[in-house]
């Protein structure tokens, strides 16, 4: 059964979690084949319904000391744009949409999230387009991030946030 990865990291977004958990997001995932769909929901309030819904098996927990057995299960991980939750799924080569939070202030986020899907490594788009990017998806587009170079992503990270 395809599964579907959701992250959230140390922080809340329940905006993410509400729309991914929504009946027409869920929809779509099982339309595209997904059957189980696994949240991370950090500290976020929203408690998500879990269980067998009409359209896909929902499991949810806050934090676990390593996402690296939920990111190799995956078959398609949707993060926030956080830079650890990014470089660990694509080291990983797990097909990512990133989702962007508008609410932040000053968004660095928004900067990497934008860079990674200008150079083909990701999809990106916010909550209120997450349904359609779900829809129109072509994960064969994205490009594979190099391989276990931590050093040039620093510098990458450094560029895009405005340190060098």
């Amino acid at each position: 059964m395809k599964s579907v990865f959701v992250t959230v990291g140390t922080t809340s977004f329940d905006d993410l979690i509400a729309t991914v958990c929504s009946p027409a997001a869920l929809e779509v995932l099982r339309s595209r084949g997904y059957g189980k769909l696994v949240l991370q929901v950090g500290r976020g309030a929203l408690e998500p319904a879990l269980g067998d819904s009409s359209a896909l098996a929902v499991e949810a927990f806050r934090f676990k000391d390593s996402l690296a057995e939920d990111l190799w299960r995956a078959d398609l991980v949707i993060s926030h744009a956080g830079a650890g939750s990014c470089l660990e799924t694509l080291e990983k080569g797990k097909p990512l949409i990133v989702v962007t939070n508008e609410k932040l202030m000053n968004n660095h986020q928004l900067e990497l999230a934008k860079q990674l899907n200008r150079d083909g490594h990701v999809l990106c788009c916010n909550c209120s387009t997450l349904v359609e990017t779900l829809q129109l998806m072509d994960l064969s587009t994205l490009k594979p991030f190099p391989p276990g170079q931590p050093e040039k992503f620093a510098l990458f990270l450094d560029k895009v946030v405005g340190f060098q």
